[in-house]
């Protein structure tokens, strides 16, 4: 399936995405990307239906062929202080900030998205599967993420973070009941499984 180019034609149009807004640990990532007329690649797609191995083949592509782009991130003190939510759209707008071209309007994935400045904005629930700029952006915002928990896997491997990334998987959570928790972990969130009542 080929994305859509652009939400408003013959205009500087952004994509922006975040990633790891369900982790139990670990920053939340954004990017922002804007994408030439001409730019194609039959793989890109929303990068939560693509495997790693595809996401980490795209991800040299798009920073090589995009006009520009950048990648923000919020820690987790953030989130526990601003929630999620607030957090999401901060390192959206922070990965906005940090283009050297600003952008006439801006798409974003999902349906919550703040006034940046005076530029126009839309946002478009499932957007990261229909047009190409939300789609890249949420390849990058993915792939620095990943790369951020690959890196914090080495300090921390009793939590498994090479393989979940810090999501609430079951061995994630159990290790959190043996290990207790790190300066990583969000601690707003219900970080250890519901106990089952009898």
């Amino acid at each position: 399936m080929s994305l859509f180019k652009n939400y408003k034609e013959n205009c500087i149009e952004a994509g922006c995405d975040e990633a790891g807004r369900g982790c139990l640990a670990g920053p939340v990532f954004a990017a922002a990307v804007i994408l030439p007329k001409n730019f194609e690649h039959p793989l890109l797609n929303d990068s939560k239906k693509l495997s790693e191995k595809t996401r980490n083949l795209l991800r040299p592509f798009i920073e090589q062929n995009a006009i520009v782009f950048a990648v923000a991130s919020v820690d987790n003190f953030t989130i526990d202080k601003i929630n999620i939510l607030n957090a999401s759209i901060l390192a959206m707008q922070q990965a906005l900030q940090m283009l050297t071209l600003q952008p006439e309007h801006i798409i974003v994935d999902g349906n919550r998205f703040k006034k940046y400045g005076d530029i126009p904005y839309t946002t478009i629930v499932g957007g990261d599967g229909l047009y190409a700029s939300i789609a890249a952006a949420s390849v990058l915002a993915k792939t620095y993420r990943d790369e951020f928990m690959l890196n914090a896997h080495q300090k921390y491997p009793q939590y498994n973070w090479s393989n979940n990334k810090g999501y609430p998987t079951k061995a994630h959570r159990l290790a959190i009941e043996k290990f207790g928790t790190t300066e990583l972990h969000r601690m707003s969130y219900q970080l250890l499984a519901p106990k089952t009542l009898f």
